[in-house]
């Protein structure tokens, strides 16, 4: 999927249509200290295999891509509910 780098956009600050800012999300580093990186510790630690069965069939086509939208005129961003797509090219204005 080929995307504008700005787009025209509703802003929900500026209650208006502007030009928005394009930006690919990239994932955070997991936290160690949330429960279930614990409790995934707590089970592969020591002499045991991996906690979970390895998965059956194939992996998916697609993946959720977060797009993040940049008002140029107040700077805030919005991000709006992720989108499934093979790959995401954010290319120059049009």
């Amino acid at each position: 999927m080929q995307r504008p780098r700005k787009v025209n956009r509703y802003c929900p600050f500026c209650k208006k249509h502007t030009v928005h800012d394009l930006d690919k999300m990239k994932k955070k580093k997991a936290s160690e200290l949330k429960a279930g990186q614990r409790r995934f510790r707590r089970v592969t630690a020591g002499y045991k295999g991996f906690p979970r069965p390895k998965p059956e069939g194939r992996e998916k086509t697609s993946h959720r891509i977060a797009i993040r939208y940049t008002c140029t005129i107040c700077h805030k961003t919005h991000q709006p509910p992720n989108i499934r797509t093979k790959k995401l090219d954010i290319g120059e204005s049009t």
